[in-house]
């Protein structure tokens, strides 16, 4: 019988997360010479290399690309075991990891944190940061309960609760405030700023514009929001903005904000987490909270 710990699964499943020693024993809060050792100790039990190491980083070999598969979902498993006693309890206690995508979070976030504090005494809210793929990844694997974003996101395993939904506004230079607001066919002729790939909202701007490839001329990406934002106040080009995010990133920039005519650029916000949770009705409730309290600026 092969004895195989929870732990070396957790170490595992780190390591190939990061695809680096030092990141992935940062993730875990140990030294890198112990996970390391855990590492060879699984390899050795395993009889077989789970991992191909290189210079700079380390990579799954066919076997332990099959091998993660399986140590997800047991680790998932765990996890759930978890949530099962935590929901068995009359109020969710304890930690709530919940993953949001960069065009919500600075906005939302402040909104939310203080009402679900209220609602849930003892209730410890984690954050996690990043983009819609990444966030469905990590909620598939059990490392996040839910996640806040665009939808829809299209997975079968999750269950949509929509949250409420928000227009887009046009922001351009403040010495064009009193110039006429372009339409979508107009936009395609300026200098178009937008977040890099990989941002939802990036896409649903290029849908707007219909603009599915455009030259490299037309398009100059950006970081963040505040990234757009601040080069539209150079001068540089024109942006779109999601509403919720116009009295931060508009307060310090020279530019207008323009409202477009319609059918206006909008997006749903919504929650989504596992169908299999069984933090499924505490995470239904905290929904409705999150509905009452995020209403969108306008």
């Amino acid at each position: 019988m092969i004895n195989l710990t929870l732990k070396q699964l957790r170490y595992f499943e780190a390591l190939a997360h990061h695809g680096h020693f030092g990141r992935a024993a940062n993730a875990c809060a140990i030294s890198q010479p112990a996970l390391s050792m855990q590492i060879k100790e699984l390899e050795e039990t395993l009889e077989t290399d789970l991992f191909e190491r290189g210079a700079r980083q380390v990579r799954l070999t066919n076997f332990g690309e099959e091998f993660a598969l399986r140590a997800r979902d047991i680790l998932r498993s765990v996890n759930e075991l978890g949530d099962l006693a935590r929901a068995s309890r009359e109020r969710l206690v304890g930690r709530l990891r919940i993953g949001v995508i960069p065009t919500i979070a600075p906005y939302l976030l402040p909104k939310i944190i203080g009402d679900l504090g209220k609602a849930y005494e003892g209730l410890e809210i984690h954050v996690r940061e990043t983009v819609t793929p990444k966030l469905l990844e990590e909620l598939a694997g059990g490392r996040l309960d839910t996640a806040i974003l665009a939808l829809p996101v299209s997975e079968p395993s999750l269950v949509e609760t929509p949250l409420f939904s928000e227009n887009f506004v046009l922001v351009r230079p403040g010495e064009d405030k009193d110039k006429p607001v372009p339409n979508r066919d107009m936009l395609r002729e300026m200098k178009l700023l937008l977040l890099e790939e990989g941002h939802c909202f990036r896409d649903q701007a290029l849908s707007f514009c219909n603009m599915h490839a455009a030259r490299p001329r037309e398009l100059l990406d950006g970081s963040s929001l505040s990234t757009l934002v601040q080069m539209v106040s150079a001068g540089i080009g024109v942006t779109l903005i999601p509403e919720m995010a116009v009295p931060v990133e508009t307060r310090s920039a020279s530019v207008c904000v323009s409202q477009f005519k319609a059918p206006k650029p909008s997006r749903t916000i919504g929650m989504v987490w596992r169908k299999t949770s069984p933090l499924a009705s505490q995470l239904s409730r905290i929904a409705d909270i999150v509905k009452q309290t995020a209403i969108p600026q306008s």
